[in-house]
Parts: structure tokens; C-alpha cells; sequence
């Protein structure tokens, strides 16, 4: 519980003062071309963090250095364009040959620590250019130590790709290592969890909202499909949004944060509502054409992808919100599942059957061919985007055994993102913290 309030306490804005200085001419700037990370041809960058240097060398300073440094290294490694050097070949040191050691850049951490106020500083460069291209400087507390370290990748990350990184988001999932099917949370890099439901019965669907302070479920815990909802900043209050009898399943919230649409069945057929964040309808949205599930949105909120079997069998189709009107998207396979629209609104990834197993496949926001994303045994399910959209979280089930597991659009490095005990599925990744 202290570890969750000190990464509350990091998100305070006024804690934190950043200062982004350093010699990079106007004209570099301009030239600048960005590494595409999601292409299926692209060679890693080489990175050594040598120890983040303290203004004192006793040894819990080296320790701290050391550990903000392997911090660091995670958080790049995270976003797939970046292989990190191992510090014992070269020492861990600032200074070394790092052309000897295949180096292209060098990332040079220091730190100084002054009773309450910490300050962090990391630089980048260049070895072939032998110049500095960025720096980030940032001031907080003792206890915002590893914030501040991720803020750094993130940041990085930006002048590799163009775009910020995702080190500070989290996962949602559902764990059985209580013993019954719970919500939790963990940080990307696996470095904390913290248990949301405390129902003792089955739970499934955790979804968040748009600006990432709450957390939507469904729990069977009094005998129903209920959705219930949390505010994330407190670990008291879970609220109903929807008791309705039959299902209450799966929210997809619209990306201003305001309506959501839920599968209903109080009717009969599950189908899809409009609702707002009180669990008011608003709108039915399918009328008794087969069962209508798992809905997502695009990013603009003008569309919403589902799983219809109005055809005969389980499909991927598409709707638009203003008019209401509805176009089949996939023609391939016996069964289309679990869509999720990709943030930047081009791709849509879903489960499909195919073999006898369940696999990934990505899908044109248009429709189109879709192309295989995931291979190998298992069955690969639940997939979500990450912030980013430029890789997937998904779970993967083999033996019985269920682990979440990410892949880049590209179909490469696929791995266990969280190795944990137990069972988890249903993940979901959270947006970007404010």
C-alpha cells in the first residue's frame, strides 16, 4: 500500500519542475528523421547507461546509481527499438571505448540529492557524431526517484521516435493467484502490482477510462453480470453503473470520457446501449440481429467496431455513431472476436480462429485482407493496444497455463510482459498518465 500512495504522490504536477536545455541546433532539428519502430526491418539501437553519477561516491550512492540506471534501461528496451549493453563489459563507468563495444549512443545519468529535493539529469550522445543531442533535467522528491527515471525514457524515446514513450502506463488484468478471478494492476515493467476487486468471485472485462483514474469490470459476485466501476486514486468505494438482469458487460468508453457502450441482455438478445457515466441509456444502438458484443471505439469517437453473429456467425462489424449505419468488415474465418481499435485509428486487431487455435490478426479500420499478427502454439486472445499503437498486449494460453504477452505490429519480439504466478487474461493497457 505505501508503494501505490508514493506512485500517486509522483503524479503531482507541482512536484516536479522539468527542464529541457541542451545543444541541439535549430537546422538538426529540421533534418531529423525518426526511427519507425513498428517496421519489421529495423536494427536495434545500441545503448550503454553507464551508473548515474552522484555528487557523493559512498556506496548506497553507487547503488542508487546503479539502480536508476537498470531503471532506465528497462524502460527503453520496452519500446523495441533500443539493445541495452550490459555494464560489466565495460565496467559500468561513464568513460570507456564504446565504439569497442558496438555503441551507438550513450546515455550519461547524474544525480544529486540535497535532504527532501532529489534532482535527476540524463544527456544523450551520440558516439559516431561525438555530440551531445538532448537533455532532461528534473527536480522532485526522494520518493519520486523511479517517476522521474521513467520520465527520462519516455522523453528519450521522443527523440528516437518522434514520439513520447509509454514507460509510465500500466496494465489491468485478472489474476487467480487468490484463488478466485480478481482485477488488478500492475506497472508496465512488472515492478508493482496493487489488487482492485476483493469480490472472492469471478471477475472479467477491466476497462479503463479515458483519462486513466478509473477502471470498469464486470463481476458475477451477486449472482448476475454486473458492471461496477473504481476510482483508482482511492482503495476504498466501487460503485454499480449497471445491474440490469442478464448481461452488463465490457465498456467501450468514447474517447471524451462523457458515454460508453455496454452489452445489455435485459431484453433477451445481448445488444449494445448507449449509456452515460451514471448508467443512464441513452441509446439503444442494436435491435434483435443476433448477439452484439464487445464494442470499441475509434480514437475519433465517430465509429464503433463490434462482434456480431447477425451473419451466422461471429464477425468484426463497424458502425457509425451518427447515423447508425453498419457494414460487415470480415469476410475470412468461421469466428471473429474481441476487436480493439488501434489509437492512431488505422488498424483494428481482433481474435480470429483459425487451425483449430485462436491467433491475432489485424484488420484495415476500412476493412480489407487482414494479415495474421501472432503464430506458434497456444491460443492468443484479449489483445489491446498500447498507447502508442504500435504494439499489442494480449494473453496467451498454453498447458492450461495463461500469461499476458505483448507483439509489435510487425509480428516481432514477442514476449511475457508480466511473469507472474498464477493465471491472468483480460488485460488492458492504460492510457498515457496526465
Amino acid at each position: 500500500m505505501k508503494q501505490l500512495q508514493k506512485i500517486t504522490e509522483k503524479l503531482l504536477p507541482f512536484l516536479l519542475t522539468v527542464l529541457v536545455t541542451l545543444s541541439i541546433p535549430l537546422n538538426t532539428l529540421a533534418e531529423r528523421v525518426y526511427l519507425d519502430i513498428t517496421a519489421s526491418d529495423v536494427r536495434k539501437i545500441v545503448i550503454a547507461i553507464p551508473d548515474f553519477a552522484g555528487s557523493v561516491t559512498d556506496p548506497a550512492a553507487r547503488k542508487r546509481g546503479r539502480a536508476m540506471a537498470d531503471l532506465l534501461g528497462r524502460a527503453l528496451e520496452l519500446h523495441g527499438f533500443a539493445r541495452i549493453v550490459d555494464p560489466a563489459t565495460y565496467g559500468s563507468g561513464q568513460e570507456a571505448d564504446w565504439q569497442q563495444y558496438g555503441v551507438d549512443f550513450v546515455v550519461r545519468g547524474k544525480y544529486s540529492l540535497s535532504g527532501k529535493q532529489l534532482v535527476i539529469e540524463g544527456r544523450l550522445q551520440d558516439i559516431a557524431e561525438n555530440r551531445m543531442l538532448a537533455g532532461r533535467r528534473y527536480k522532485g522528491q526522494p520518493g519520486q526517484q523511479d517517476d522521474m527515471v521513467l520520465r527520462l525514457a519516455d522523453a528519450l524515446v521522443k527523440e528516437f521516435t518522434g514520439e513520447e514513450g509509454i514507460s509510465r502506463t500500466s496494465i489491468a488484468y485478472v489474476s487467480d493467484e487468490t484463488g478466485a478471478k480478481e482485477v488488478f494492476i500492475s506497472d508496465v515493467l512488472g515492478r508493482t502490482k496493487r489488487q482492485i476487486t476483493r469480490h472472492r468471485h469471478l471477475c472479467v472485462s477491466p476497462r479503463f477510462t479515458p483519462d486513466g483514474n478509473f477502471l470498469a469490470y464486470t463481476t458475477y459476485h451477486r449472482g448476475n453480470q454486473d458492471l461496477y466501476i473504481t476510482d483508482l486514486r482511492q482503495n476504498k468505494v466501487t460503485r454499480a453503473l449497471s445491474r440490469r438482469k442478464g448481461m452488463n458487460l465490457a465498456p467501450a468508453f468514447a474517447p471524451d470520457g462523457r458515454t460508453m457502450v455496454v452489452t445489455l441482455s435485459k431484453d433477451g438478445s445481448p445488444d449494445l446501449y448507449l449509456l452515460n457515466r451514471k448508467g443512464k441509456i441513452l441509446k439503444r444502438l442494436t435491435r434483435g440481429m443476433g448477439i452484439n458484443v464487445s464494442p470499441s471505439f475509434s480514437p475519433d469517437g465517430t465509429s464503433l467496431v463490434f462482434v456480431s453473429d447477425r451473419s451466422g456467425q461471429p464477425q468484426l462489424y463497424r458502425m457509425e455513431m451518427a447515423t447508425g449505419q453498419v457494414r460487415r468488415l470480415t469476410f475470412d474465418g468461421q469466428e471473429n472476436s474481441e476487436p480493439s481499435w488501434s489509437p492512431k485509428g488505422d488498424m483494428i486487431v481482433y481474435t480470429g480462429r483459425t487451425g483449430g487455435q485462436y491467433h491475432l490478426f489485424l484488420i484495415s479500420a476500412d476493412g480489407g485482407q487482414p494479415r495474421q499478427l501472432t503464430s506458434g502454439w497456444g491460443d492468443f486472445e484479449s489483445a489491446t493496444w498500447s498507447p502508442d499503437g504500435k504494439q499489442v498486449v494480449f494473453s496467451r494460453k498454453r498447458n492450461g497455463h495463461s500469461e499476458i504477452c505483448t507483439i509489435f505490429t510487425s509480428g516481432k519480439d514477442l514476449r511475457v510482459l508480466l511473469p507472474m504466478g498464477g493465471n491472468q487474461s483480460y488485460p488492458r493497457w492504460s492510457p498515457r498518465p496526465r
